[in-house]
């Protein structure tokens, strides 16, 4: 059963790691990779990549993205969301910080983020406004 749009953005909005996909150019499958995300209800989605990484060159290109996230416990559910890259501007060690928050342990948050500000390089925040929403809930099968 599909997910009302209060649902599934609340799901979204959940601490989960996604599967990030681009288009990946003729002749190649999507770039698939895993990655964190931050979104709120209403709002866009952005994630963190490396400025010249091969993530962001298909980003720029594309100019568009999709990510899924699931769970199996205790429903199997998901939410698949696509849409524009609205912006792309330099990352911040504030909003380093703020993604780092939603995944890792309190204790953890300031190493993390000292230790990736020093050793990732150049950063980008890329945004995307969701446009195209995929959800269901399976129950418990």
């Amino acid at each position: 059963m599909a997910l009302t749009p209060e649902e599934r953005e609340q799901f979204l909005s959940e601490p989960r790691v996604a599967a990030f996909a681009v288009d990946a150019g003729e002749g190649r499958a999507p770039l698939t990779v895993p990655l964190w995300y931050q979104y709120a209800p209403g709002g866009d989605v952005w994630i963190l990549t490396g400025r010249h990484s091969r993530k962001n060159r298909l980003l720029q290109a594309a100019g568009r993205f999709s990510l899924l996230v699931e769970r199996v416990d205790p429903t199997i559910r998901y939410v698949s969301v696509e849409g524009p890259v609205v912006d792309t501007s330099p990352a911040t060690v504030e909003l380093l910080r703020e993604i780092s928050a939603r995944y890792l342990p309190a204790e953890k948050v300031d190493g993390y983020v000292e230790f990736a500000w020093k050793n990732h390089g150049e950063q980008v925040v890329v945004r995307m406004r969701p446009e195209r929403w995929v959800s269901s809930d399976l129950g418990s099968i």
